[in-house]
């Protein structure tokens, strides 16, 4: 501790008690020759930074007037400052950007303006104000538009959650099936009620209960945990895909659960539904050994634990993957896959035959594109608020709506389709742009017609099952292949 007094200066320490007495001249000197010592550095600080002061740099470059100080200390001259610039100021106009600079007068080693060109300036000047507050004025309105269609939207989906809550849920049976129901469906469920209309429409066929779930996850929990015990990696990739499949490969899944909506950041590892993914589709592949796990699956189960809590989700994920269209891909039941392509193709010749003959004259056959849209019912391809509202439909019209959705795609991009080659179609229908709306696409699968030669999707298919039936493997170019 130190007491200060008019030309002393009293030192304790407090620890030992001991005294010492320091003449203030002494320190005085101390001090200033410390401070002369310290001024060029703390001069030439750069200065504070966003997150804290950056500490001088070594052989930083001397100011400019410290460098003409030392040399009239150094030589007895005064340094004369140069005569000022007799560059002219239009005092009137302040340059604020670049756009202004027209408007400044040239440098002094340079003939001046003369009256037309400045006039001319000026008048480009005024043009180029006026054409950047036409462009904010309308970027203003775009904004404003965008609110307005935002908050009308908004207004639609809280007025038709009242509906659905009141009037269509209480009396699900007797209402799903009317005009006005299903016409307000195909306008989109309300976030709120989704998972539950989902739930009523997918059923359950297979009478699973939210005990079983638990038994069937319990089951995976103890496969996992003596799989790994057990089971080295090398051991898995030595004994094939079928030992992981059967198991359930906790290291199998997981891969394919990292690469679920991974711009959300939710199902990846330490995120707050990667564990209740995994348990889904654990219980699943315990639930149906015979399907296993397939990939693509998880975007399914994503989807719907996005929407339903863990138990009715797996209820739904179990059912929904029961469906004939379903179980025949995740099965890869190549027959089935055909028909399905065959039929796919009557209804793509009958809407598109430009882009028919187009992707004929390449081979481009349906499983090229039409695979991974099935797999993962659009949810992988189309942005996920999209691709729920395909969900919302193809629940209430089954697997004939996701073909529709396909020939929608292809109708909305048909004409750059039609530009592009082989590899490049194959390439852009495998990530479509991501930038697709709602009100263009769905507007698109409504201009499809889902009937050839006065036969619906389910009529086309059934022939096509009964020729293939009898042998006859001749009414579809997909069948051929």
């Amino acid at each position: 501790m130190k007491l200060w007094t008019s030309s002393n200066i009293l030192s304790v320490d407090l620890r030992t008690g001991y005294c010492s007495c320091v003449h203030s001249e002494h320190l005085l000197n101390f001090f200033t020759k410390r401070t002369k010592e310290l001024k060029p550095a703390v001069q030439s600080a750069p200065g504070w930074k966003l997150f804290g002061k950056v500490p001088p740099r070594e052989n930083l470059q001397k100011d400019s007037k410290i460098i003409q100080q030392e040399y009239e200390a150094r030589t007895g001259r005064m340094y004369k400052p140069p005569p000022p610039s007799t560059r002219r100021k239009n005092i009137e106009f302040e340059p604020l950007s670049t756009t202004a600079l027209i408007l400044e007068d040239r440098p002094a080693n340079l003939p001046a303006k003369s009256v037309e060109e400045a006039l001319r300036h000026r008048q480009e000047y005024d043009e180029m104000v006026a054409e950047a507050k036409k462009r904010e004025i309308k970027e203003a309105h775009k904004r404003k538009k965008i609110m307005r269609e935002r908050f009308k939207q908004e207004e639609n989906i809280a007025s038709a959650m009242v509906i659905w809550v009141n009037e269509i849920l209480p009396n699900w049976e007797g209402m799903r099936a009317t005009r006005r129901v299903r016409e307000l469906w195909w306008q989109g469920l309300p976030p709120s009620v989704r998972g539950k209309v989902w739930s009523l429409a997918v059923g359950n066929e297979l009478n699973i209960t939210p005990e079983l779930y638990e038994i069937f996850l319990s089951r995976a929990k103890e496969r996992w945990k003596s799989f790994s015990e057990t089971t080295s990696e090398n051991d898995i990739e030595d004994a094939g895909a079928s030992v992981a499949d059967r198991e359930a490969s906790l290291e199998l899944i997981k891969l394919d659960i990292s690469r679920t909506f991974p711009s959300l950041y939710i199902f990846q590892k330490g995120g707050p539904y990667h564990d209740l993914l995994h348990s889904v589709l654990g219980a699943y592949t315990c639930y149906r050994p015979d399907v296993g796990y397939v990939q693509g699956m998880s975007f399914i189960a994503a989807v719907l634990i996005l929407n339903l809590e863990e138990a009715d989700a797996f209820i739904a994920f179990a059912n929904l993957l029961n469906k004939p269209c379903q179980l025949a891909f995740f099965r890869v039941d190549h027959s089935m896959m055909l028909k399905y392509f065959a039929a796919f193709e009557v209804f793509f010749e009958e809407n598109l035959p430009k882009l028919f003959l187009h992707f004929k004259s390449y081979s481009l056959t349906p499983d090229i594109y039409l695979i991974d849209w099935i797999f993962t019912l659009y949810s992988k391809s189309l942005p996920l608020d999209l691709a729920c509202r395909v969900w919302d439909v193809f629940c209430r019209d089954g697997e004939e709506f996701l073909f529709r959705t396909g020939l929608g795609i292809l109708r909305l991009y048909e004409d750059i389709l039609l530009q592009m080659d082989f590899i490049h179609i194959a390439q852009f229908l495998t990530k479509l742009p991501e930038d697709i709306t709602s009100e263009k696409l769905f507007s698109c699968i409504a201009a499809i017609q889902m009937q050839n030669s006065n036969k619906k999707w389910a009529q086309v298919f059934a022939s096509l099952m009964k020729d293939n039936k009898e042998g006859d493997k001749n009414h579809s170019p997909a069948l051929k292949s």
